[in-house]
């Protein structure tokens, strides 16, 4: 690489590790070109795989991307370069997401050292094992999404009751939702094998026999070979993640923050998952947040705990999301 800008290997390198970052149904939607002349590398959404019913508002793919863009991050500062990001760079494009150049000084260690974990997390949808997660581990995360311009809220016993119950209401209204409905079989059918995205079944986990943690069943509505039931714990350690504002640019701040949560959790030695479906619904998101916080807006539920380590699910190929110019 030049003393100026990265070089191709390394800008694919660094994609590489951003297409690591979990998003909505593992749809990984995201594009990236990168121009060596000017040394821009620019994210975009991938259109194909937004989600009109589950997502109409787009959301929760721009919380996929904004994990993406941290992942860069980590993986640039690991390599001793500075990423400048600027979000949403162009009004007339709203496809466009971020415009980032590199600095080969003043890399941020703290960032640097979560790349061990990029390749190491993955969404468990198995049952944990109930043990507590200690405060000093979950002042650290909700520290990690403070450095993002985030709010992380661990739920008390009174609000996981509250949040169980919300996540139970969007059951029963995803089951009357044929739209929403097709589009997780649509990402939710195939092996890894197959199709290099989507959750394949072997990463869908068991159904849950008893038990009260919020673990979405992608199985309704088709039959899973193999698909087995299994205890779950039953006092989930839940965390909301939230932001003050609610904007295109609030919800990249807050991938970027949800990433960060969750790849300090990998290196803490837990497990997590996401669960967003209380919050694909208006009429029941308002009602997610804890109402003595400061995060007016949730974004991301996470359950956090012990467990055993998850299955990777599949990633595009660098040469399908990256363009070399």
């Amino acid at each position: 690489m030049s003393e100026r800008t990265p070089d191709p290997p390394s800008i694919t390198s660094w994609v590489a590790d951003a297409t690591t970052a979990p998003s909505m149904h593992n749809a990984q939607p995201w594009l990236f070109r990168h121009t060596q002349a000017d040394g821009v590398l620019i994210m975009r959404m991938d259109p194909a795989r937004a989600m009109p019913h589950t997502d109409p508002s787009t959301r929760g793919l721009h919380i996929g991307c904004g994990a993406a863009l941290f992942n860069l991050r980590v993986a640039a500062a690991r390599a001793g370069w500075e990423p400048d990001v600027r979000l949403l760079p162009d009004p007339a494009d709203p496809r466009t997401l971020a415009r980032i150049t590199f600095a080969p000084s003043g890399a941020d260690d703290d960032i640097a050292a979560l790349h061990p974990a990029l390749r190491r997390r993955h969404t468990s949808r198995e049952p944990f094992t109930g043990e507590a997660v200690p405060e000093a581990v979950l002042d650290g995360l909700r520290g990690a999404a403070r450095a993002e311009g985030a709010r992380l809220d661990v739920a008390g016993a009174w609000q996981v009751e509250s949040l169980l119950d919300l996540v139970r209401d969007a059951e029963r209204a995803e089951e009357l939702a044929p739209g929403v409905r097709e589009e997780i079989t649509r990402w939710t059918t195939g092996s890894a094998a197959a199709r290099p995205e989507g959750i394949p079944a072997e990463a869908l986990g068991p159904g849950r026999y008893d038990g009260r943690a919020p673990v979405r069943d992608f199985t309704a509505g088709h039959r899973v070979e193999g698909h087995r039931s299994a205890v779950f714990e039953q006092s989930p350690c839940l965390a909301v993640l939230g932001t003050r504002e609610d904007g295109r640019e609030d919800w990249l701040r807050a991938g970027q923050a949800l990433e960060r949560v969750l790849l300090q959790a990998t290196l803490d030695g837990l497990a997590t998952s996401l669960n967003s479906q209380a919050l694909e619904w208006p009429q029941l998101r308002w009602a997610v947040r804890d109402p003595s916080s400061t995060a007016g807006h949730p974004q991301m539920l996470i359950r956090l705990g012990y467990g055993p380590e998850a299955p990777a699910t599949p990633r595009r190929p660098v040469s399908e999301v990256l363009v070399l110019a």
